[in-house]
């Protein structure tokens, strides 16, 4: 009886000493913040700290911005209320383009890597695409489908199905050929090789694309709306580079990173749920 208990009291300690780990980490995240916001109000503020690069002191803030003015500006829009609709735009197209290019990245992907005729076929034409700098479709894409929400949507999807394509194609690829081999020894059919073999190799390589692909799927919302829009949070810093606000372009490219690790946060939580066989890295070290 007294060995269960002590391998609960260990389990309790373990508990606690990983709780610690993720506090400390916490603190250090947020001191490495404060530490970069108080480097730039210090090389920012006019009169704190003697020009060291500009003759004028004035000019750090003109090219720089101000932590305070940037964090004032991003409270007037929530507290107006004048970035929902821009930020709603960005955040629409954004998930279309995250969830329609990760859908074709692991269809294509199961496909061309399940396929070997078709995968010979479609290898130089996936990697010539894939080698065509990606951001010049962004203007022939508004000219195709007008400055609406489809090409900003469609020039997303480019950036994100590829991330997704490699990782699933690689991931299918990787699966142990001994693993396969005793599936079918044991008689699974092609759909239970799919469902119960590939899916799982290919799903760790699937999320580990994801966390790049939300990312990505900002830039091609961004990009598209900074080349030709009326709305949209890349539309805000447009119209703000327009007239030197640099201000207002750190407050959008702020929000913009905010909501990413956001949207990057919710993946991580959804693959936690997904894997949860897979060991964690305090799991694997035990080992």
């Amino acid at each position: 009886m007294p060995e269960p208990a002590r391998n609960d009291g260990e389990q309790g300690a373990k508990g606690a000493s990983l709780r610690g780990s993720h506090g400390r980490l916490a603190l250090y995240h947020v001191l490495l913040l404060a530490g970069v916001f108080g480097f730039w109000y210090l090389m920012t503020e006019p009169g704190l700290v003697p020009p060291f690069y500009f003759d004028d002191p004035m000019r750090a803030k003109f090219f720089f911005g101000q932590p305070l003015e940037v964090l004032k500006k991003i409270w007037i829009w929530f507290s107006g209320g004048t970035i929902y609709l821009h930020l709603g735009v960005t955040l629409i197209e954004t998930l279309l383009a995250f969830a329609i290019g990760t859908a074709l990245g692991l269809l294509l992907g199961l496909w061309l890597a399940l396929s070997p005729t078709a995968s010979t076929l479609a290898d130089p034409y996936i990697k010539a695409m894939n080698a065509m700098p990606r951001v010049i479709l962004a203007p022939i894409f508004a000219v195709w489908f007008g400055l609406g929400i489809t090409s900003k949507v469609v020039f997303g999807i480019t950036l994100v199905f590829f991330i997704v394509f490699f990782n699933v194609y690689q991931g299918v690829k990787e699966v142990s050929p001994v693993v396969l081999a005793n599936a079918r020894m044991l008689g699974a059919s092609r759909q239970q090789l799919l469902r119960y073999v590939y899916l799982p190799s290919a799903t760790s390589w699937v999320f580990s694309s994801l966390h790049t692909s939300i990312g990505l799927a900002f830039v091609g919302a961004v990009v598209g709306e900074y080349l030709g829009s009326a709305r949209g949070v890349g539309y805000l810093i447009q119209q703000a580079e327009g007239v030197f606000d640099i201000n207002t372009v750190f407050a959008g490219i702020l929000v913009l990173t905010i909501f990413a690790l956001i949207l990057d946060f919710i993946v991580t939580q959804i693959e936690e749920r997904l894997l949860v066989w897979r060991p964690r890295a305090a799991e694997t070290e035990r080992l």
